[in-house]
């Protein structure tokens, strides 16, 4: 068989960078030189850990690539600024199992005004258009007119919703595909961003390591603004500046992994919300708050604008020039096809107590 020699690379978050220089044909891998700037001790290690990665096959798993490097390792033998599940994403990205943003052309997608049930159901075609391959991988910030709560895939309606206060504030209450907690949203109100890609960029990658993994970028952003942020785990994004605010909410994160390989990965920050109307829609109740520090959901509330003094759309822009600078991405837009589909989709899912209701 014909032997393709491949390259991967993987810089652990807070670690070291893994090279990993390999030899494979269509099966095996058939020699590997592992090297980069960790720490390995003893020396000697390092030839064990090619000898556990060569003969593997071709299409291994992470874990079945980490199995072995972790089975490999000799006694007492220790990896300083890097594990085996760095060296499983390295492997996985030399024969193109795994991929880096750098694997990818990206485009951005400004935000354009469409009604919440239109952004969510773009949500789910826009995730699909990228597994299938049909088009780049992108980040679509989103806008909208109308006041809605938007509820996570398998939260209860009647648990997290005041239909009473819905009704009488006029606020439509949609169902999203990803999982997660409930989002109150108006107009100008909070700022929202969906990142749609091949699930190859989190490969090796847990779930909790995926959340702030996908969002360095907007850590960025904020920082460009004036917001030092950090994450919480598993998927809210917090204050990190010292002082009263220290800890605070600022946004939240939810993903959602389609079968043909599309992900999706969205967070909404609040910018300006009012907390009274949220807390009438929201029923917000003190187990939701216990883990939060906070006594009312009020104070989970940290307005981007009080901390910025910036208009919402001008941080909005930084978002998108902080992307397309870092992910070299391109501007785009919405395809006809795709905004014909995600109405189809409204008016059969989206718009549906048969959908929105699937959790009582």
């Amino acid at each position: 068989m014909a032997q393709t020699t491949a390259h991967g690379e993987y810089k652990v978050p807070g670690g070291k960078l893994v090279v990993v220089d390999l030899e494979h044909d269509d099966r095996t891998i058939t020699s590997a030189s592992l090297n980069g700037d960790f720490f390995l001790e003893p020396d000697d290690a390092l030839e064990a850990l090619n000898r556990a990665l060569t003969g593997l096959p071709a299409s291994a798993s992470r874990d079945e690539i980490g199995q072995a490097v972790r089975a490999g390792l000799p006694e007492g033998a220790q990896m300083i600024g890097f594990d085996e599940s760095a060296v499983a994403t390295a492997v996985r990205r030399a024969v193109g199992r795994a991929t880096g943003w750098e694997d990818h052309q990206w485009e951005v997608l400004p935000a354009v005004n469409l009604p919440i049930q239109l952004n969510v159901a773009l949500d789910q075609v826009l995730t699909e258009e990228v597994g299938a391959g049909r088009r780049p991988p992108l980040m679509r910030l989103w806008d909208w007119s109308e006041r809605a709560v938007v509820i996570g895939s398998f939260q209860s309606v009647a648990n997290e919703v005041d239909s009473q206060a819905a009704a009488q504030l006029e606020a439509v209450v949609v169902r999203r595909i990803s999982g997660g907690g409930a989002m109150f949203m108006e107009a100008g109100n909070c700022i929202t961003y969906s990142l749609c890609f091949p699930q190859s960029l989190v490969d090796g990658l847990s779930f909790a390591d995926s959340y702030p993994f996908l969002d360095s970028w907007v850590m960025q952003a904020l920082e460009k603004v004036g917001v030092k942020a950090e994450y919480k785990p598993l998927n809210d994004i917090v204050s990190a500046a010292e002082g009263e605010g220290h800890g605070r909410k600022i946004g939240g994160a939810a993903q959602k992994r389609l079968a043909n390989g599309g992900m999706l990965h969205h967070v909404t920050m609040s910018y300006d919300i009012n907390a009274e109307r949220m807390t009438r829609l929201l029923r917000i109740g003190r187990e939701k708050l216990s883990d939060k520090g906070h006594r009312s959901a009020v104070k989970r509330v940290d307005p981007l604008r009080s901390q910025t003094g910036l208009a919402r759309e001008q941080i909005m822009e930084v978002f998108a020039q902080t992307f397309a600078q870092r992910h070299h991405a391109a501007a785009a837009s919405i395809r006809p096809h795709e905004l014909v589909r995600a109405e189809q989709l409204v008016a059969e899912k989206f718009s549906t107590d048969e959908w929105t209701a699937r959790v009582p």
